[in-house]
């Protein structure tokens, strides 16, 4: 019976994670209508301001309207703000505002936070909210105040504020959004493409969001003693620093072999960096070659890690599905790692995660194709960027028809709240009580 109720209880976290992701992209998008967020005093139209506030909501950094341009300083307060709750779940908002107003969080709300940032028990849920909030802050002021001498000096001193804090908030959420099409629309941070300085605080502004904040409290914990983290932790940081490095060395050989040996260095980590759902971009990608094109699509669906800013299938997914191919080539009745085993129900899920991210994948690049009659690579690359909430993009999002914008829109959801989330929320769990029997299907 308690069994039965946990799950009763599961099952109602991932609605209410749902819903409330629901709630936050109507209200942004009601408040992006109103003629004070356009620059021109005008009403956008709703479904200009719903692409929007899902792209914000949903941190992934997709535009149909140049930020700079067209979103006056309110409205890009309002972007800015569906940038924040999105990144940090608005499960955690609602509990801090709960705990600001003295009231006391109950077991159900514990439960929903630690759905919401996949923590591993319930006990001291509170405790690690506070501290989300605590790194979320100290990370984000540290990267404005490090932005700030550049913006200053090309914006001014009041300008440069806003310019450092929307920046630094937007990598550190790995939005993507950016305010630079002041200089020229749609150019994200192009003009800084040689800029060592700001290219390196973006990157750890990124990563710092990227690698999650379980990650982070454990790191904070055990200092340099890796043995003393936990096996999430290890995969995390092996993964992700493989994921930086690898893709980095391939984009350096066989992207940007005409450029300067800084650019190129620059340019090939900056890329490898924000594929992973940032969102940024410091060169052209629309003149990117078909193989690191690929190759980006590919990080995009990876994403971030567990308990991160970031959306996609994860770090630990793709590690855990690694380790169980590993196992089956070697033979090896269990799959492990760092001297630990991997339980089978991670593997069922993650194996589930992968098949539902590729399948949507797939399907809607295809239909984007079908729809748009565009090339089948370009059409991919929007729908992996979308599904990974990665937000880069190879120029074709604002020429897209209203059916394959709802398309994205319906990705980029799927994307940040999670598939699974989803699924759990449409479907209750069904409580075996008998197991059939078993036979063997022949695969490979």
């Amino acid at each position: 019976m308690k069994k039965d109720k946990k799950k009763k209880n599961n099952h109602n976290s991932f609605r209410v994670i749902s819903v409330g992701f629901i709630i936050l992209i109507l209200t942004g998008a009601l408040l992006l209508m109103l003629p004070i967020s356009s620059q021109s005093r005008s009403v956008t139209p709703f479904k200009d301001t719903l692409f929007t506030a899902v792209s914000a909501s949903c941190v992934t950094g997709l535009i149909v309207k140049d930020t700079a341009t067209h979103w006056s300083l309110f409205g890009q307060a309002v972007i800015l703000a569906l940038i924040q709750i999105g990144g940090m779940g608005v499960i955690t908002i609602g509990l801090m505002i709960t705990r600001l107003s003295g009231r006391k969080i109950g077991l159900g709300f514990r439960g929903m936070m630690q759905d919401s940032i996949s923590a591993p028990q319930v006990g001291g849920i509170l405790s690690l909210t506070k501290f989300i909030l605590k790194m979320t802050a100290l990370f984000e002021l540290t990267g404005a105040v490090l932005l700030y001498p550049v913006f200053c000096r090309d914006f001014g001193a009041v300008k440069g504020i806003w310019y450092s804090l929307f920046h630094s908030v937007s990598a550190f959420c790995n939005a993507g959004f950016d305010l630079m099409g002041v200089r020229e629309p749609f150019s994200s941070l192009t003009s800084y493409g040689g800029n060592i300085y700001v290219n390196i605080v973006v990157m750890l502004l990124i990563i710092t969001g990227g690698i999650g904040f379980l990650t982070w409290d454990d790191i904070i914990q055990h200092r340099c003693h890796f043995n003393k983290y936990r096996l999430q932790t290890k995969i995390v940081l092996v993964t992700s620093g493989l994921l930086i490095l690898l893709p980095a060395v391939f984009f350096f050989f066989a992207e940007y072999s005409a450029e300067s040996f800084k650019e190129r260095v620059l340019h090939s980590f900056f890329q490898s960096v924000t594929a992973r759902t940032a969102g940024f971009n410091t060169a052209d990608l629309s003149q990117m070659r078909e193989p690191c094109a690929m190759l980006m699509t590919v990080l995009m669906l990876i994403g971030g890690c567990s308990g991160s800013t970031a959306g996609g299938m994860k770090t630990s997914t793709v590690a855990v599905l690694f380790l169980a191919a590993l196992s089956v080539f070697k033979r090896k009745n269990d799959v492990e790692c760092f001297n630990r085993r991997v339980s089978e129900d991670i593997i069922r899920t993650a194996g589930a995660i992968l098949f539902m991210y590729t399948t949507l994948f797939l399907s809607t690049g295809i239909a984007v194709s079908l729809i748009e009659s565009l090339p089948l690579m370009s059409c991919l690359f929007e729908t992996g960027s979308a599904l990974g909430t990665a937000g880069v993009t190879l120029g074709i999002t604002t020429s897209l028809s209203l059916p394959s914008h709802i398309i994205l829109m319906i990705l980029m959801f799927a994307g940040r709240v999670g598939g699974l989330t989803l699924i759990y929320a449409a479907f209750a769990s069904n409580n075996e009580v008998s197991r059939l029997p078993q036979e063997k299907v022949t695969v490979g």
